[in-house]
């Protein structure tokens, strides 16, 4: 959390307490909140915090690097992850489970064919959709 911090006042940003609360927010409600999971932490701190800030202030983490979204396709919403390293994810379809992939599958030769291109990549997101063997198994 304080490396967030820093990092946002290096870059210029003030470290409101509705910012703040944000950022505590997605280390204490656990793995892949929604903004609507962070909001309902963010009102026992702050009652008057509303949706609109959060999604500003998730916005603005994930335009800097430290926030990574997700889209859950099979339940029309999105997760939030803090970026501790470069990963992608399993989501069952049925259930929504979510499983961390500790390797990217297209580091390499991706790379290099954008280059042929002339292309510079900056950064990716992957996620692979299927079933998980409970929901396999029902």
């Amino acid at each position: 959390m304080k490396d967030i911090i820093e990092l946002l006042r290096s870059r210029g940003y003030k470290m409101t307490p509705q910012r703040r609360t944000v950022i505590k927010a997605l280390f204490e409600c656990g793995k892949f909140p929604t903004a609507q999971d962070i909001l309902e932490y963010a009102k026992t701190i702050n009652p008057d915090m509303g949706l609109d800030t959060i999604y500003r202030n998730l916005n603005l983490l994930t335009e800097i690097g430290v926030l990574n979204i997700i889209n859950i396709k099979s339940r029309d919403v999105s997760v939030f992850e803090v970026v501790t390293n470069h990963h992608h994810h399993l989501i069952c379809l049925d259930c929504g489970q979510m499983e961390c992939l500790d390797y990217c599958p297209i580091a390499g030769d991706s790379e290099k064919m954008a280059e042929e291109k002339e292309f510079k990549i900056v950064g990716h997101s992957l996620e692979f959709y299927g079933y998980c063997c409970k929901c396999q198994a029902s």
